[in-house]
């Protein structure tokens, strides 16, 4: 299949890297990098769609508690899943989106209030720069990729938007993909899930009349802002993205030459 002829019902903002023009104007090769959300909704009728990518390796980046609280993958063919956790408990909005995506009530839901706000969404996009389980994290995938075994690659957290689109931005500027492509790719998560977004809103507005929709927007949606926090995180404590790359998440030139080799054309 290529790149746009898949869906998943279960999984509104799933798409493939697949078509980016990278490096030396060689494209990201269609079917092999994958991001996703959590893939425990897929229908029945997802099944066949994802068994047809033939996916060999999924990148789970959810802490224990997350996966716990929520369905398991649906995974045909059974793919090696690799558990990479890029959590930390001083950023609580990962709690609140995994709420939010389970319909779980949100206890605290003045919490939400506070600390859902596009000031703590942009605190979240610094941490995954210097976070240590978020370097760690990417780190490790990245490696994961350069490696053919692992080809195609999924990738996904909980809603499929933050941690696995930071990965995408990692994944996509190794490739070499221009950063006007990169963003774009990025932001296309706010008009797949329109839908999602509404539906969400709905129950928790019947089950919670005063709900403040401007408190629960911003977890459910990326925004340009986010991601020039983690952007000016970068340039703030390496100077720049390659320094990144090799600095807080150990890519070698080596390791950027076997991931290009592997998934550019």
């Amino acid at each position: 299949m290529t790149v746009r002829e898949w869906e998943l019902v279960g999984a509104p903002n799933a798409r493939d890297l697949g078509g980016l023009v990278g490096a030396d104007g060689r494209r990201v090769r269609a079917g092999l990098l994958l991001r996703t959300p959590a893939l425990g909704r897929l229908t029945d009728e997802d099944l066949p769609v994802l068994a047809t990518l033939a996916p060999a390796c999924v990148v789970d980046l959810r802490y224990a508690a997350e996966i716990a609280q929520a369905p398991p993958d649906r995974l045909p063919g059974g793919p090696t899943v690799v558990h990479l956790p890029v959590h930390d408990a001083a950023h609580p909005v990962f709690t609140y989106v995994s709420a939010l995506l389970l319909g779980h009530d949100l206890e605290a839901y003045g919490a939400l209030a506070e600390r859902g706000t596009p000031a703590a969404m942009a605190a979240i996009y610094r941490w995954f720069v210097t976070g240590e389980s978020a370097r760690r994290g990417f780190g490790a995938a990245l490696r994961l990729a350069a490696d053919p075994a692992n080809l195609p690659l999924v990738f996904h957290c909980s809603a499929g938007k933050d941690r696995t689109g930071w990965l995408a931005v990692v994944l996509l500027t190794v490739l070499g993909v221009d950063g006007a492509a990169i963003r774009a790719d990025y932001l296309r998560h706010n008009e797949l899930t329109v839908s999602l977004r509404e539906v969400l809103l709905e129950a928790m507005r019947r089950r919670r009349p005063e709900l403040d929709v401007d408190a629960v927007r911003p977890v459910l949606e990326v925004r340009p802002e986010y991601l020039d926090a983690a952007y000016d995180e970068v340039a703030r404590v390496h100077g720049s993205f390659e320094a990144y790359l090799r600095d807080g998440l150990g890519v070698t030139d080596e390791l950027v030459s076997a991931v290009r080799a592997n998934l550019l054309e």
